[in-house]
């Protein structure tokens, strides 16, 4: 059967806006509206009005939250009580964790040796085991699965499972809400979670809207993968976007990412450092620089923004502030934006 899936993805059930609604609905208490922010500046440098959906704000840091307690807030008894497994770099892990202390499950999580300190912390202090593996030698995917299997715990991955895509998509459809209709939307994009998810609420509530996802220019596997009409698997990337170091796109966020997607873009890392900056500066934001993708494609890849209502996503602000300050005190292109 998993192989029939495997050749055949149309077998797959993808989510629809309708878990997306319900998704919402369960996180009305517990997950944050995160505010839609503007700037003249930004608005000035693009000519478009760009308005900012700022889950740098939400609980834990990052839009991760949602997917991860939609994904919980489903257990049944039994799994809750046995707990849940997940792997992931940092915002995953700090979501999985928080999510299952406000369930009151136990949560182990996979992360890897060179994540950031702050997100290890984080995941710890919310109540996560941490596991910690080689992820430029070791599969972390396969790593989960035995543990899983060793301990009865349920697997919740960062980004292809259709209750973390439904919840993620209620960052998009909070977006739409708020300020109204959109002519692009400007997503991060690693294993596509977060696009597949935007991608469900925009085609239902915002169907004339553009959606581009943003990846690394070093981990371009997406974009890669919606040219070739199939999944791309590359090798780990090196980039300073940790949250979008992932190897490949999933099973159920590829099908929807490429039938609801407009294209794949891709940001450098002097382009993300300069987003931080701009957002440090002008808006008094902190912003981690998987976040910054979204910005940095609006800013450098060329796209007709002049006149356009654009929205950008914010995705997380969990860095590392000695290695943020570093960055963004280091001379070079878009110091003093005007």
């Amino acid at each position: 059967m998993l192989w029939a899936l495997f050749r055949n993805p149309t077998m797959l059930q993808l989510p629809t806006y309708e878990d997306v609604a319900a998704a919402a609905r369960r996180l009305q208490v517990q997950a944050h509206e995160t505010p839609v922010l503007r700037s003249a500046t930004a608005d000035r440098l693009l000519k478009a009005e760009v308005f900012f959906k700022c889950e740098n704000l939400q609980r834990m840091g990052a839009f991760k939250f949602r997917g991860a307690y939609n994904a919980l807030a489903k257990f049944s008894p039994a799994q809750r009580k046995a707990g849940v497994i997940a792997f992931s770099s940092g915002n995953h892990a700090q979501a999985i964790a928080l999510a299952a202390r406000l369930l009151g499950m136990p949560a182990t999580i996979v992360m890897p040796l060179d994540a950031p300190q702050a997100k290890v912390d984080a995941t710890r202090g919310y109540g996560g085991e941490v596991v910690s593996y080689d992820r430029y030698t070791e599969d972390r995917e396969a790593l989960a699965a035995r543990l899983a299997a060793e301990r009865g715990l349920t697997l919740i991955p960062p980004y292809d499972h259709p209750d973390v895509i439904a919840g993620q998509g209620t960052a998009a459809k909070e977006l739409f809400e708020q300020a109204g209709a959109l002519d692009l939307l400007l997503v991060p994009l690693g294993g596509g979670g977060l696009l597949s998810g935007t991608a469900l609420a925009t085609r239902a509530l915002a169907p004339g809207c553009k959606l581009y996802g943003v990846e690394p220019e070093a981990g371009n596997d997406g974009q890669q993968s919606l040219r070739k009409g199939e999944i791309v698997h590359i090798a780990t990337p090196n980039t300073l976007a940790d949250g979008a170091q992932t190897q490949h796109l999933g099973r159920y966020t590829f099908e929807v990412i490429r039938r609801d997607v407009a294209g794949v873009l891709t940001a450098t890392d002097e382009q993300l450092v300069q987003a931080m900056r701009f957002f440090a500066e002008r808006m008094k934001l902190v912003v981690e620089p998987t976040g910054c993708l979204g910005f940095a494609a609006a800013c450098h890849a060329g796209l007709p923004l002049q006149g356009l209502r654009v929205g950008v996503i914010l995705s997380g602000g969990n860095v590392d502030l000695a290695r943020y300050a570093h960055l963004i005190g280091e001379s070079g292109p878009g110091r003093g934006w005007a």
